[in-house]
């Protein structure tokens, strides 16, 4: 088993007045030549935005774009005529294929909006752009990982999914707790980030906004702390 640690007080950061950012990847100003992606996982964006600020009308082509408010909410619209608001307990999917246009902007005029904002590269390029969104609540289940995004070929019915072979976990866990990962493919590997509580994998701790990657490996097993959350992506390493 191969791993890597990102502690969070290594993670890039840029300070813009209406946006407060922390890169787990290179991204924007940052850049470093050691954490340009984790596999096909390319941008791991943890945002603070203003009341009513954001991001204006700009493109994207050959990315998964997945975003997961953590408080307030966002007002997403798109040049495929998507229009709503994305909330604290929502998660959104876009995928830009051959080319999308969106604005993200801060729907409440009083209160900040924090968001994480997720990129991993596609398996098929210059597919049909798409938008989709889900409430995450129906989807967990205590004190365990539950998949809320899927690769196009494992998803359901109301599944989200995405073109590319990766999975989307999140845990809500009220009890200390043991458990176990298996990756659905040996080739790929895992980035583990605590959006809060304790995290104690491979003898190794992680608090709030600690991160660690691990692959070549087929399972992981990690103890969970009292009232922590965790996101588990797992993605192709090549």
């Amino acid at each position: 088993m191969k791993k890597i640690l990102h502690p969070e007080a290594t993670r890039g950061s840029m300070n813009a007045g209406w946006l407060q950012a922390r890169y787990s990847f290179s991204f924007a100003n940052y850049f470093d030549p050691n954490r340009l992606q984790f596999g096909k996982l390319r941008v791991l964006n943890d945002d603070i935005i203003a009341p009513a600020m954001g991001f204006g009308k700009h493109p994207h082509r050959n990315m998964e774009i997945i975003t997961i408010p953590q408080q307030g909410a966002l007002k997403h619209r798109d040049s495929m005529g998507n229009e709503g608001v994305v909330g604290a307990g929502d998660i959104q999917v876009m995928s830009a294929g051959s080319g999308v246009e969106h604005s993200e902007i801060n729907a409440n005029p009083n209160e900040a909006l924090k968001l994480f904002q997720i990129w991993v590269l596609p398996e098929t390029e210059n597919v049909e752009p798409r938008y989709d969104q889900n409430k995450i609540a129906p989807l967990l289940k205590p004190n365990q990982l539950s998949a809320v995004v899927k690769p196009k070929s494992e998803a359901s019915n109301g599944d989200l999914w995405v073109h590319q072979q990766c999975w989307f976990n999140l845990g809500e866990f009220s009890e200390q707790k043991e458990t176990t990962y298996k990756l659905h493919d040996p080739s790929h590997g895992i980035y583990l980030f605590i959006i809060d509580g304790t995290v104690i994998v491979d003898n190794e701790t992680l608090n709030r906004r600690d991160a660690i990657g691990i692959w070549d490996t087929e399972s992981i097993t990690f103890k969970v702390g009292k009232n922590s959350k965790l996101l588990l992506i797992e993605v192709p390493m090549n």
